[in-house]
Order: C-alpha cells, then sequence, then structure tokens
C-alpha cells in the first residue's frame, strides 16, 4: 500500500515538474502593434511574483508604461484577442490598483519586485494629491495617473521609470 502511494506521489510530481518546465520554455508571446517586442522579459523570481501577485500570467499579456505631463499610465493588454481571460484578469487587477493606489496602498507592487519601488513613499505620503482613474482597453485597461502636485509628479515618474526598467518594456523614460 505504502509503495503505491510512494508511487503515485512521484508521478504526480514529476508531471507537476514536467508541466513548469514547459510553461517556462514556451516560445515568446506575440507583441500587440506599436509594441517593442521587450515586454514580460523579468528575471524569472520577478515574473513568478508578477504572476502571483497580479493573478494573470505575463506570459499571455504585455505592460506598458508612460509618463506625461500631468502624471502617467500603467496599460496591460492581453496579447491574443480572443483570450478574454486574461482581458478580464487585466482588468479587475487594474481596476483594484487604482483603488488600492489612491488609499496609499503599494503592498502589490512591493511584493511583485521585492522591494519599495521608487517614488512610493512620497505617492503614499501625497496619496491625496493624486488621481487614479482606472480605464478599459480593447484588450485589457489602464490606470491614468494625475497629479498638479510638483512634488507627488516627481514621485510617479520615478515609479513608472522603475516600472519600465523592471518589466524591461522598452517603453520611453522620459515625459511625452
Amino acid at each position: 500500500m505504502k509503495r503505491h502511494i510512494l508511487l503515485a506521489v512521484s508521478v504526480v510530481v514529476a508531471f507537476a515538474i514536467a508541466a513548469n518546465a514547459q510553461e517556462n520554455s514556451s516560445a515568446p508571446p506575440s507583441h500587440p502593434e506599436g509594441s517593442s517586442g521587450q515586454a514580460n522579459k523579468c528575471p524569472m523570481d520577478t515574473h513568478s511574483r508578477e504572476n502571483e501577485g497580479m493573478g494573470f500570467s505575463q506570459a499571455k499579456t504585455t505592460h506598458h508604461f508612460s509618463l506625461t505631463k500631468d502624471g502617467g499610465v500603467i496599460a496591460v493588454e492581453a496579447n491574443d484577442p480572443k483570450d478574454t481571460e486574461s482581458r478580464d484578469r487585466v482588468r479587475m487587477h487594474l481596476a483594484h490598483i487604482a483603488k488600492a493606489f489612491a488609499q496609499g496602498d503599494f503592498d502589490i507592487p512591493m511584493f511583485v519586485h521585492d522591494q519599495v519601488p521608487p517614488g512610493v513613499s512620497v505617492m503614499k505620503a501625497r496619496q491625496g494629491q493624486i488621481n487614479y482613474r482606472f480605464e478599459e482597453t480593447r484588450l485589457g485597461g489602464q490606470v491614468v495617473i494625475t497629479s498638479n502636485d510638483a512634488e507627488a509628479l516627481s514621485a510617479v515618474h520615478d515609479f513608472l521609470a522603475f516600472q519600465i526598467r523592471e518589466h524591461k518594456t522598452g517603453d520611453v523614460l522620459t515625459v511625452q
């Protein structure tokens, strides 16, 4: 009996290892029009934390970040227009992020990056000076961040530039 249980456990573990290896070695995702093709090339530790912290596959989605004169944008979309599951998970995540950030809660980016991203302490301290608005897009969504406060604006730009570097999106690091 013990031998059969041990064999069953061994088979389950072997399948789990094989499935994980296959998922991690899949071909890189296709990139939507206008993408640099650099998205989602994070170190494996960060990639695993992203999947867990955000609730959707990084391999099936593409992140983009932009710095604007009055703040910036966090955008995530499903790579496949038919992948409504990823699209819906992205929307749920970004709606949650907009609410959490507005309340000064940056736990998810701190978990994903295993550190406090630049700008977070000021964004928390000046949360009343920053607006976060979730918007749906055709393939996902975006969080539009705005502020009229110079210190908050600088912190938002620092935060978004960090995201661009960490996620290796290839997005522009200057205000557009």
